[in-house]
């Protein structure tokens, strides 16, 4: 997708995707991970979601990286915190306790911006990403994340033919031949298509959630 294309759901308040609340996922699985506290964690693609704070109220440190300003303000604002602002190579930083967000692409990032990440967190970057940009990201993932890093993914299954994405659909195969050379473990997975009028009406029949643990 074009960076236009994002900008402009974000100027058009056309934010679905954006939770209401803490993922629960998030919540049930993050534990099994076992990064010590203090780790960092990256968070592509995080738009203004909760799990940011969340995370930071776990005792993480949290590195989101967010392609629209407008996204990045509404998440400092709306948490009441103060952000120092700061420009670092392609990106303009913003912190504010233990949460740093990063406005730029996130494909402009460098080993030495997110080499000391022991976390992961992707919830909804992977899934925002046509066939080719998917392959490029989990392709940077695994080139610039530590040896040690342990994280979370979470994707959507469905039949991609009735619906254009986004979210695109990212079946198991292609999630094991993107993160190869990680260990992936499927932890759950949830068929959420009554909680989906959209794909309904589109005619699918299955929707699947799936959570995975990843680790190098």
């Amino acid at each position: 997708m074009e960076p236009a294309f994002w900008q402009q759901r974000w100027a058009d308040n056309q934010i679905g995707f954006h939770q209401a609340q803490v993922n629960p996922y998030l919540q049930r699985h993050w534990p099994r991970l076992q990064l010590a506290l203090g780790s960092r964690v990256l968070v592509p693609l995080c738009g203004k979601s909760l799990d940011l704070a969340w995370l930071a109220g776990q005792g993480y440190r949290v590195l989101g990286v967010e392609l629209s300003r407008r996204a990045v303000e509404d998440f400092f604002r709306e948490h009441g915190l103060e952000a120092e602002v700061r420009q670092q190579g392609a990106f303009e930083v913003w912190r504010g306790g233990d949460v740093e967000l990063w406005c730029g692409d996130f494909f402009a990032l460098r080993a030495e911006d997110i080499g000391d990440c022991a976390g992961l967190y992707d919830r909804a970057a992977l899934i925002a990403l046509p066939a080719q940009m998917r392959a490029g990201y989990m392709q940077l993932l695994s080139r610039l994340l530590p040896a040690s890093c342990r994280g979370l993914l979470v994707t959507l299954d469905y039949d991609q033919s009735l619906l254009p994405g986004p979210p695109f659909s990212v079946g198991d195969e292609e999630v094991r031949q993107g993160f190869a050379g990680w260990q992936v473990d499927e932890l759950e997975a949830v068929q959420v298509i009554g909680e989906s009028p959209k794909f309904v009406q589109a005619g699918a029949s299955s929707l699947l959630e799936r959570v995975y643990r990843v680790s190098r």
